[in-house]
């Protein structure tokens, strides 16, 4: 079962949270989100956004952006990260709050490790080696394991074909184990190529919080112009 289910939706409540927390109105919410992530992901470079999580209450919403740049995120006294808000402030039609999460090892951060490789290898770089890379990047900081599975037209190949890399211990079928997934599709001019990645970083022993909003965060932005620096 653990090999065909996605490993974070299959740990969710144990010690994973969901990324959205809401209860009502699924067909408005889920279409917001969307709208949502889709312009944050629009906004940034690409390759430094991590995950979005969204929180609402009655009269705001509060996101939380995990990212590996929180600098180019904030902008210049915080003019960069205000406009955002403003701009979500109108596609949502309610008060924007945005909390922002730096990524310490984004070597061990399944997102940016899949949106780098799909960056550079819309850059038409050798795939091999860029996995490679990757691999041992995450093994120096520590990860207990590293999966990576490529497909497509490989070096634009005329036959497909799905190739995979590992490196140590991704325990799927066990629910303590901390595994981090991603999926993400390289266009490139020969053809869309998937790219998934696996990080085992360890194994959770307890009761893990799962709620976003009490993660440790760096910044807090509120709606006033000026932001302060706060620590949780």
């Amino acid at each position: 079962m653990g090999q065909k289910t996605n490993p974070m939706m299959n740990r969710l409540g144990i010690i994973v949270g969901w990324q959205s927390s809401w209860c009502n109105n699924y067909k408005e919410r889920i279409l917001e989100d969307f709208k949502v992530r889709r312009y944050i992901e629009a906004r940034f470079p690409k390759g430094i956004i991590s995950r979005i999580f969204i929180e609402r209450t009655m009269k705001f919403i509060t996101l939380t952006i995990r990212t590996s740049r929180p600098a180019l995120v904030i902008g210049k006294g915080g003019d960069e990260v205000d406009t955002v808000r403003k701009e979500l402030k109108k596609l949502t039609k309610k008060e924007i709050q945005i909390n922002i999460s730096e990524v310490k090892r984004p070597e061990l951060d399944a997102p940016l490790v899949a949106k780098n490789l799909v960056r550079q290898l819309e850059n038409r770089i050798s795939y091999k080696k860029l996995i490679k890379l990757s691999m041992i990047a995450a093994m120096r900081m520590n990860a207990k394991g590293v999966k990576i599975q490529i497909s497509g037209r490989l070096n634009g190949a005329e036959m497909a074909r799905c190739e995979i890399y590992k490196e140590g211990r991704i325990s799927l079928g066990t629910f303590r184990a901390e595994v981090d997934y991603y999926m993400s599709v390289a266009h490139t001019i020969y053809g869309s190529i998937g790219v998934k990645v696996w990080i085992m970083k360890g194994e959770i022993y307890g009761k893990k919080e799962l709620s976003p909003s009490l993660m440790q965060k760096k910044y807090r932005f509120s709606n006033h112009k000026t932001f302060r620096r706060k620590k949780f």
